[in-house]
């Protein structure tokens, strides 16, 4: 007999819970809650930082910086909401459930390039957000910013699930609002310049760097995104799960990405050397304003902050309960864990802030080869190998259950994927030969897609797992997108 959940007025505001099986009777939230921690979440410095790439990294002018953020972001955010999807039905974070691809020991290898994805996009947002509050705080240090900003982080991600999906709702109208009255007052009141649309050039290489990367912004929240949607009822379903991530993430993104390329061609126009700073851009553009608007950007930094920092932590438990499966940690731990990697962090992002973006740049090139093969093996296993079906108990197993210690099909198809990607990469360290024959023209990831989603589906109906009696069962229970 199923217990009823329980009214969310119940549910501990400290959370108790890090990596172990959410029971029933504490899930709760319905799933317009996913809507607003991916909108309000993504409104943020660092975001519309992103969206500058376009116009300033990329060199492309306005027009088709617009349509590659659109497509990326449109295209990237399926992969995400798919994610997504998986939370409410199996009550675990996404990386406990990749040990259903990748065995209890195998899922080590995306673990921890997972953890250390998360202290990456963590130092960044400390930059950001650290040169914005000194952009509109006189006598504010970037590394006072830095500092602040990863302490508000810290404080939410120690109490929980609960204060950061409260967080981001209230983002989810303050931030649209500052994002509105941003774009209303650059383009009606500070106005464009008769030759704004002439500001760049096409070029494919910075169209696909662009597609690229608003698809990674999108990719890069899939090894987390199920963290979000674990405490949602079961009878949330698949399909409000996906919707509700999709639309809040997409719109979420694509604006403050937008105003990044609007931001990042104004500046590129008036700049006399070449030299474009996004955030002190943006400052000058919204007087009097500023104070504001970036001040509520800044909030979102920080609450974006936190869900890295969570994840992060429940993705290094993970690594620790790997090699003692009875430890099963609560809130203390997550808040020791926390402080640990905001020190990382924090210690990063003081050390490298003077030459960021050209880290940034190099650091989400690095992330596409890598997300990309786990995004396909675990969607098409989840989605047309097992239909949703999984022991959960058996993730928590030192042997790893029916899905053992190592799968070497989902290991090897994943290391396949990698590797494949190679000769299509265009980085600033290195250029593969056949992106080189193209131009320069990154489509790593679109080939480690194709290559790895069929390669992994049909090596695991060759050779399924011995230990497993019903290799690839169906529940007709399960709600299924496809």
């Amino acid at each position: 007999m199923m217990t009823a959940p329980v009214a969310p007025a119940e549910v501990p505001r400290l959370e108790d819970k890090t990596i172990q099986p959410i029971p029933l009777n504490e899930r709760h939230g319905k799933a317009r809650d996913l809507f607003t921690i991916w909108f309000g979440s993504n409104i943020m410095i660092m975001t519309i930082v992103t969206g500058g790439l376009a116009t300033t990294v990329f060199g492309l002018n306005f027009v088709p910086a617009v349509l590659g953020i659109i497509i990326g972001n449109v295209v990237g955010g399926i992969f995400m909401a798919l994610h997504s999807a998986q939370g409410p039905q199996l009550g675990v974070a996404q990386m406990i459930q990749t040990r259903g691809q990748f065995g209890s020991f195998g899922a080590l290898l995306i673990v921890v390039i997972v953890v250390v994805m998360y202290v990456g996009f963590f130092a960044a947002n400390l930059v950001f957000g650290g040169e914005a509050m000194a952009a509109v705080s006189p006598g504010m240090s970037v590394d006072t910013g830095i500092v602040i900003i990863g302490i508000v982080s810290v404080i939410a991600t120690i109490f929980g699930y609960r204060l950061i999906h409260a967080y981001a709702r209230i983002l989810s109208v303050a931030a649209g609002l500052a994002l509105l009255l941003a774009f209303a007052w650059i383009l009606f009141v500070h106005g464009l310049p008769a030759d704004f649309l002439d500001q760049g050039s096409f070029n494919w290489v910075g169209f696909m760097g662009t597609i690229s990367v608003s698809a990674l912004w999108q990719l890069a929240y899939a090894p987390y995104v199920s963290d979000y949607s674990r405490y949602m009822p079961q009878g949330t379903g698949s399909a409000p799960a996906f919707w509700a991530s999709y639309s809040g993430c997409v719109l979420g993104t694509l604006f403050p990405m937008l105003l990044g390329a609007l931001v990042g061609t104004l500046a590129v126009a008036l700049s006399a050397n070449g030299d474009v700073e996004i955030v002190g851009s943006l400052g000058a553009l919204l007087q009097p304003w500023t104070l504001l608007i970036v001040g509520i950007f800044c909030l979102g930094v920080a609450a974006s902050n936190a869900m890295n920092l969570y994840c992060g932590v429940l993705c290094t438990l993970t690594i620790g309960q790997t090699f003692k499966p009875t430890w099963l940690p609560h809130a203390r731990t997550r808040s020791i864990a926390a402080v640990i990697l905001f020190v990382v962090a924090v210690s990063i992002a003081l050390f490298a802030r003077d030459n960021f973006i050209l880290f940034y740049t190099n650091f989400l090139s690095f992330l596409m080869y890598v997300l990309v093969p786990w995004t396909a093996i675990n969607l098409v296993d989840y989605y047309l190998l097992r239909h949703g079906d999984y022991r959960v108990d058996d993730f928590f197993k030192r042997d790893g259950g029916v899905y053992g210690r190592f799968n070497w099909v989902a290991i090897g198809s994943y290391v396949a994927g990698a590797l494949i990607q190679v000769p299509f990469s265009a980085t600033a360290v290195y250029t593969g030969p056949l992106a080189a024959a193209m131009g320069g023209v990154d489509i790593s990831w679109l080939v480690g897609l194709v290559v790895v989603a069929p390669l992994y589906y049909t090596a695991a109906r060759l050779f399924p797992k011995k230990t497993e009696a019903a290799p690839f069962p169906y529940n007709p229970l399960t709600p299924d997108l496809i």
